[in-house]
């Protein structure tokens, strides 16, 4: 067997191996902000910062193109200069939970990436909307770290190797968004 097909295998191992309830419960938490006029936060370190990017734009244009419901989400990894002035006059640690002081409010929903589910500013940010009510939901891996218990909803995968944690975190994405954009036409 090659490399390819390995690692081919072992991803759908660990796709298997989420809990599609816990997906479906994200599904209508995210249905429920859209529906409210909501606010929706994403945001995540690294790899999973790109796959927060990627989710909010399948979600802005994807599920939102020509829709009379729409999404109001926002990557806050997407706030470069934010991030750095935080990170350089301040602290990494709060660079999501500075964003979310200024435009979170109770009742908004907030989704927090991180594989190890160890990323201090992910855990001060899911703190933080905690605190002021909102719904939160995280994306983790391994164990779910501190992160897994923080969050109201836990989308867990259950796997060490964090390059098939991350391929698994861009599909259960996927599930979200082509639940919008393939169920309700």
């Amino acid at each position: 067997m090659t490399f390819a097909d390995t690692y081919k295998s072992d991803c759908v191992k660990t796709i298997e191996a989420i809990d599609g309830v816990q997906i479906d419960h994200v599904i209508g938490l995210f249905k429920e902000a859209r529906d409210a006029g909501r606010q929706i936060f994403v945001f995540g370190n690294g790899g999973s910062a790109s796959t927060a990017s990627h989710f909010a734009c399948d979600m802005v244009k994807g599920a939102s193109f020509n829709r009379s419901s729409r999404f109001r989400i926002m990557a806050l990894t997407d706030s470069l200069p934010t991030m750095t002035a935080y990170s350089n006059d301040v602290s990494y640690d709060i660079v999501f939970a500075e964003q979310l002081r200024n435009f979170a409010r109770p009742g908004d929903l907030v989704m927090g990436i991180s594989g190890s589910g160890n990323s201090p500013n992910v855990l001060r940010a899911m703190e933080y909307a905690n605190s002021i009510g909102c719904k939160t939901v995280a994306l983790t891996g391994r164990d779910g770290g501190k992160l897994g218990p923080l969050a109201q909803v836990n989308v867990n995968v259950p796997n060490p190797h964090m390059g098939r944690i991350e391929d698994a975190h861009m599909i259960v994405c996927h599930m979200i968004a082509y639940y919008f954009m393939d169920t309700e036409k």
